[in-house]
């Protein structure tokens, strides 16, 4: 079980919202703040993104036993 990379969620944020991730690094990062539940505690754009990965079928619903809390 790996634990949660706040650093890292918070960078990945600020290159997501200034447009500097890839399509291969989107597809990362909405992973991570699905497993992490993040996703849905973020503006209602995350979880709304997040969803419609999920129904493309480019990521897989939560799989939280994935992140320990820390």
């Amino acid at each position: 079980m790996a634990k949660i990379n706040w650093a890292k969620i918070v960078g990945d944020t600020i290159k997501y919202e200034a447009g500097e991730l890839d399509h291969a690094e989107t597809v990362e990062f909405f992973q991570t703040l699905i497993d992490t539940g993040m996703a849905w505690k973020l503006q209602g754009s995350y979880g709304r993104e997040a969803q419609r990965l999920i129904n493309a079928g480019e990521l897989t619903p939560p799989r939280r036993e994935a992140y320990a809390a820390g």
